[in-house]
């Protein structure tokens, strides 16, 4: 008996920690796109300084093109609604995985319950 909910337990543990490491990549994914979302809030803000004189270049690849402002503006634009996104999927995807997690903590704890009555009677 004992030995079958030590396997239980090992199984839990293992999901458990499995859950862990999906959490801690979730969250260094979101701080990454944090990151760009504030690089990207400064890009836009710098292009709002600008008027349709100013020449703007875009980098692509080792060369540098030149670009419209609306267009920089629509892009950056864009890009920022993507980041937002991907932020949002993210935080949905982070507390899906917390909730999971509680989950299987609260397996792991009946479990040691259950192996620790099953090792006091034996």
């Amino acid at each position: 008996m004992a030995e079958q909910i030590q396997k239980k337990l090992q199984g839990e543990l293992e999901k458990y920690q499995q859950l862990q490491k999906d959490l801690g990549r979730a969250v260094a994914a979101r701080q990454k796109l944090e990151a760009q979302l504030t690089e990207n809030n400064i890009v836009r803000e710098e292009l709002e300084l600008l008027d349709a004189s100013n020449t703007i270049f875009k980098l692509l690849g080792p060369v540098l093109v030149r670009q419209e402002l609306e267009e920089a503006k629509g892009t950056v634009g864009k890009r920022l609604e993507y980041i937002a996104g991907e932020i949002k999927r993210y935080e949905q995807q982070m507390q899906e995985l917390e909730r999971r997690s509680e989950q299987h903590r609260d397996a792991l704890g009946r479990l040691q319950q259950e192996l620790q009555r099953g090792q006091g009677k034996g």
